[in-house]
């Protein structure tokens, strides 16, 4: 295990060497580079949700197209730490980015501005390895945890901690991405990991149980995505941007028609590499029109008020958020 931190940063530096060489060729002023977490599980790029959609049925490409801009989609294995790089690189000028590597660009200075909501309600699953006495949080003392550090996934796993009087120093954190926490998991390397569809996935194989999601603490630790700008590129395009909250709101209409369902799975299922079961248990719930909102209405903003005070208290960050300086409501307003 020892090994597996030098090497993720090894592939953190290509994939950040990656993303400045391909933007930096053949990249124009009326172009606009959108990157995404890539969550998926095959030979596709995925994004999950709604950015699934957009991304599938090339919608923002469609609208942009009426201003004369082309759309750059960088998906990144990489996830909120590469994705922050780029921001800092000035090689990203827009993210559908997890709330925590989104707070922690904004408290490290990125010049970043939220304009809208990518996702939010979204479970995470505790999976534990086979054969493993661990039925609760308050099981996890001193066990070995795969965690994808630097990522929304962090955020919630402190978070669903902190809902039950424990502490990150209270159990073991191994920093991995999620596919080698699948990895050690199935190997027994370690005793547990957090996450989403891949944990669902495990379960589905015989490698893994699930005694409990955020769904089972009250919705404590449910991530959220925001739509994430930089704050020189909002001042220059703002057509591009309100643009871009428009499309989020038709996606948003399209698939929480419930005519739409079975193709808003199969467009995920197919992104993602993940079968239609899977995705069905997070998605096929009651009141999928508020959850693929793009609004950030006073309670989602409370929420990620509270992620940012959590994130202080536990030193995860060092300097303040403004929240009210960092949320601008226009686009959604308009």
């Amino acid at each position: 295990m020892k090994y597996i931190q030098p090497f993720r940063r090894i592939i953190n530096c290509i994939t950040i060497l990656l993303l400045f060489f391909s933007m930096v060729a053949g990249v124009s002023a009326s172009d606009i580079r959108i990157a995404v977490s890539d969550i998926g599980a095959g030979d596709k790029p995925a994004g999950g949700g709604l950015i699934d959609v957009i991304y599938h049925q090339h919608l923002l490409e469609k609208a942009l197209s009426k201003q004369g801009v082309t759309v750059h989609w960088l998906f990144i294995k990489g996830a909120g730490p590469a994705i922050n790089e780029g921001f800092a690189s000035q090689q990203i000028d827009l993210a559908y980015l997890g709330d925590f590597a989104s707070i922690i660009g904004r408290s490290h200075g990125l010049d970043t501005r939220v304009i809208g909501v990518a996702s939010r309600g979204i479970n995470h699953y505790l999976a534990v390895a086979k054969g493993e006495n661990i039925h609760s949080l308050a099981d996890l003392k001193g066990k070995r945890i795969g965690l994808f550090r630097g990522t929304a996934a962090e955020l919630s796993f402190v978070l669903a901690l902190n809902s039950q009087g424990l502490q990150p120093r209270d159990v073991k954190i191994i920093n991995m991405d999620f596919a080698t926490a699948s990895a050690a998991l199935a190997a027994k390397q370690i005793d547990a990991t957090w996450g989403g569809a891949n944990t669902l996935s495990l379960r589905d194989k015989g490698i893994a149980d699930i005694p409990l999601s955020t769904a089972d603490i009250n919705g404590v630790g449910q991530l959220n995505g925001l739509i994430v700008v930089d704050e020189s590129f909002a001042r220059k395009n703002r057509a591009i941007l309100q643009t871009i909250i428009d499309v989020q709101r038709q996606a948003a209409a399209w698939a929480s028609t419930p005519a739409n369902k079975q193709a808003f799975n199969q467009i995920m299922a197919e992104q993602s590499g993940y079968p239609q079961s899977i995705l069905r248990k997070e998605w096929d719930t009651p009141g999928l029109p508020q959850r693929l909102s793009v609004d950030a209405d006073p309670k989602f903003i409370s929420v990620i008020a509270h992620s940012i005070e959590v994130a202080r208290q536990l030193n995860l960050i060092r300097q303040p958020i403004d929240i009210n300086q960092w949320f601008d409501l226009s686009y959604l307003n308009k």
